[in-house]
C-alpha cells in the first residue's frame, strides 16, 4: 500500500514538474535581436512627420532578413503590427509586458513566412484602430515558440513609426442623413408649438 502511494506521489510530482516546465514564460528580454526589419510606404505624401495610412486603403511594404543563423530555428518568421508607446499610454489593454504570454504590444498579425528573408506588402485591414505603430518580426522554432526578434524601430520605439487612421463608422451619407433628421426635428418642434398656440386661441 505504501509503495503504491509513493508511486502515485512520484507520478504527480513528475507531472507537476512537466507542467511547470511547459508553462514557463518566454521573456522578451531573453530574446536576441536576430532580424533586420524595415518599412516603406506606398504613395506617402508626408514630409517631416509620421506617415499616415488609412485603414482598408493604406499599404506598407515590409522587408526582413536574418542577421545570423538562429540555433533551433526553422526560420519561420511572424510579422506583427505593434503599438508604439505613445498609443499605449493609459491604455492597459495595450500594455507591454516582459512576459510574452501577457504582452499586449503586438496584437495584429500581418503574415508568417518560412523564408530567411523577404519582402511583403500588406494592406492595412479595416479592424486596425487609430494609433501609432511599428512592425516587429519574431523568429519561431518548430513549436512556434518565439526565440528571436527584430523590429522596424529602435529599442525605445521612438523612430520609424507610422500612424493608422482607423475607420470611425461615419460616412458622408450618414452625416447628411443625421443633418436632415436634426433639421426635421427642429421644424417639427416649431410646427407643433405653433399648432398648439393656434388651438389654444380657438378654444378661448
Amino acid at each position: 500500500m505504501a509503495m503504491a502511494v509513493r508511486y502515485y506521489l512520484l507520478v504527480a510530482l513528475l507531472a507537476m514538474h512537466q507542467f511547470s516546465f511547459e508553462s514557463e514564460a518566454v521573456l522578451f528580454s531573453s530574446l536576441t535581436q536576430v532580424l533586420d526589419v524595415s518599412t516603406q510606404f506606398i504613395n506617402d505624401p508626408t514630409i517631416d512627420k509620421l506617415p499616415v495610412l488609412i485603414a482598408d486603403e493604406g499599404e506598407i511594404t515590409i522587408t526582413w532578413g536574418y542577421k545570423q543563423p538562429v540555433p533551433g530555428a526553422e526560420y519561420k518568421t511572424k510579422l506583427q503590427l505593434c503599438y508604439a508607446p505613445v498609443s499605449q499610454l493609459n491604455r492597459g489593454w495595450r500594455k507591454s509586458n516582459n512576459d510574452l504570454t501577457k504582452d499586449k504590444t503586438c496584437q495584429f498579425d500581418i503574415t508568417t513566412s518560412n523564408a530567411t528573408s523577404g519582402v511583403y506588402t500588406w494592406k492595412v485591414t479595416k479592424i486596425i484602430p487609430t494609433a501609432t505603430y511599428f512592425v516587429r518580426a519574431y523568429a519561431l522554432d518548430n513549436t512556434q515558440e518565439k526565440i528571436g526578434f527584430g523590429q522596424s524601430t529602435d529599442k525605445n520605439k521612438t523612430i520609424n513609426l507610422f500612424e493608422v487612421e482607423g475607420i470611425s463608422g461615419r460616412t458622408a451619407t450618414l452625416d447628411i442623413a443625421a443633418g436632415v433628421f436634426s433639421a426635421f426635428s427642429v421644424f417639427a418642434l416649431v410646427g407643433f408649438f405653433i399648432f398648439e398656440n393656434t388651438l389654444l386661441k380657438k378654444t378661448k
